[in-house]
C-alpha cells in the first residue's frame, strides 16, 4: 500500500530550538515511519521579511545548521527526503498558477500577516509577503501532501492551500489532495521570559545545539511566578514556565518527582532554585542524544551536503511530475 505523504519544513533564520521540536519536529519523527515525508528547508520564506543582501549570504550557513538540527533530532535521510526550496525552480512556476486562483482580499485575511508585519517592523507588505500562504501552498502541493504538521500560527496558511487545492480541482481536474493539519502535543512552548512563545528574535529560546552550560545559565534565570518573593511563599504551577516544561521534556520516570515538586511549590516547600537545577537536569538528559548525533554529522560535512542533494533531487523530480499534471489539466501543456 502506498503510504500518505507530509510535506513540512521551517525557514532557515537560525537554529532551531525547544519550541520547534515541540511545535513540529517531534511529530515529524514519530511520523516518518508511517508517511512519505518531505521535509523542506524554505529559504525561499526568508526572504519574505529578510531579502538584504546581510541576510542572503547568511543563509547558507543557517541551511547547514537547520539541517544539522534535523539529523540530530532523529530525522532520518533514509526515510525522509530534506531538501532545498530554491533549488527547485518549479515551485516559483506553481505558485504563480496558484496565484492566479487567490484574490488580494483573501490573503489581507490571513491572521497572520499582521504579526508577521508588526515583527519584522514593515508598515505595508511586499508582494512576496502578501503572496506568502501562496508560495506556501505551491510547496505542499508540489508533492501532493496529504499531512502538514505545523504550529497552530501557520493553521491558517494550511486553510489557504486547502482553498487553493479545491479551487484548482474545481477549475479545471482534480489534481490535488485538500491537505490536513496536524498541530504538536504542545503547540507553543513559553518563552524562558514569560512570553507566551518562544522566539528566536526575542531571544528566550533554549536551542537544540546549546551545550549543557548555557542550559543552565538559561534555566537558572527562567521566568517563575511573579507572586512568589520568597521560597516558603505558596506558587503558581499553572503557567509557570518552568513547570510547563518540566511537563514536555520529563520522561516516565520523571513524573513522579514532578509531581511532587508542583505539590510543595504550591504549599510554599520548595524554592526556585531547586526545581530550577531539576530541570536543568531534566533539559540536559532530553538533550544529550540530540547533541551526540549533531557532533557525529559535523564532523562528516560531505555527508550532510549528498543528503541535501540526493533529497532535492527527488524533490525536483516530484515537482516536475506535478507540474506537468498540472499543465496537461490546465490544457496549457503545448508541447507535451
Amino acid at each position: 500500500m502506498t503510504k500518505k505523504r507530509i510535506l513540512t519544513g521551517d525557514r532557515p533564520t537560525g537554529k532551531l530550538h525547544l519550541g520547534h521540536f515541540v511545535g513540529s519536529l517531534s511529530n515529524r519523527v514519530k511520523l516518518q515511519d508511517e508517511y512519505e515525508v518531505f521535509l523542506i528547508v524554505a529559504d525561499l520564506h526568508t526572504l519574505t521579511t529578510k531579502p538584504d543582501k546581510e541576510y542572503t549570504t547568511k543563509l547558507k550557513e543557517n541551511v547547514y545548521s537547520q539541517v544539522l538540527d534535523y539529523l540530530a533530532v532523529g530525522i532520518d535521510p533514509q526515510k525522509s527526503t530534506i531538501y532545498i526550496q530554491s533549488q527547485i525552480p518549479e515551485v516559483g512556476e506553481l505558485a504563480v498558477i496558484f496565484g492566479m486562483l487567490t484574490t488580494v482580499p483573501r490573503l489581507e485575511r490571513v491572521p497572520t500577516l499582521k504579526d508577521v508585519m508588526k515583527d519584522a517592523h514593515l508598515t505595508i507588505p511586499s508582494f512576496g509577503l502578501l503572496g506568502y500562504p501562496v508560495l506556501q501552498a505551491a510547496d505542499i502541493l508540489m508533492v501532493r501532501a496529504n499531512l502538514v504538521p505545523v504550529g497552530k500560527d501557520q493553521l491558517s496558511h494550511i486553510e489557504v492551500t486547502r482553498e487553493v487545492a479545491r479551487d484548482f480541482n474545481h477549475t479545471y481536474e482534480a489534481v490535488f489532495p485538500e491537505p490536513e493539519s496536524l498541530v504538536g502535543e504542545v503547540p507553543t512552548l513559553p518563552g524562558t521570559d514569560g512570553k507566551a512563545k518562544m522566539s528566536k528574535s526575542a531571544g528566550n529560546v533554549i536551542n537544540l545545539s546549546d551545550s549543557s552550560e548555557e542550559v543552565e545559565k538559561k534555566v537558572m534565570s527562567m521566568y517563575t511566578d511573579p507572586t512568589r518573593i520568597h521560597p516558603t511563599d505558596p506558587g503558581h504551577v499553572e503557567g509557570n514556565p518552568v513547570f510547563v516544561y518540566l511537563d514536555a521534556f520529563g520522561s516516565d520516570s520523571d513524573h513522579e518527582q514532578i509531581t511532587k515538586y508542583k505539590e510543595l511549590y504550591r504549599t510554599g516547600q520548595v524554592g526556585d532554585i531547586e526545581v530550577k537545577k531539576y530541570l536543568v537536569k531534566i533539559l540536559n538528559n532530553f538533550l544529550d542524544p540530540i547533541r551526540k548525533r549533531r557532533f557525529e554529522y559535523e564532523k562528516n560535512p560531505e555527508l550532510v551536503e549528498k543528503i541535501l542533494k540526493a533529497g532535492t533531487k527527488k524533490a525536483r523530480s516530484e515537482a516536475q511530475k506535478t507540474l506537468e499534471e498540472v499543465k496537461k489539466a490546465m490544457k496549457i501543456n503545448y508541447f507535451g
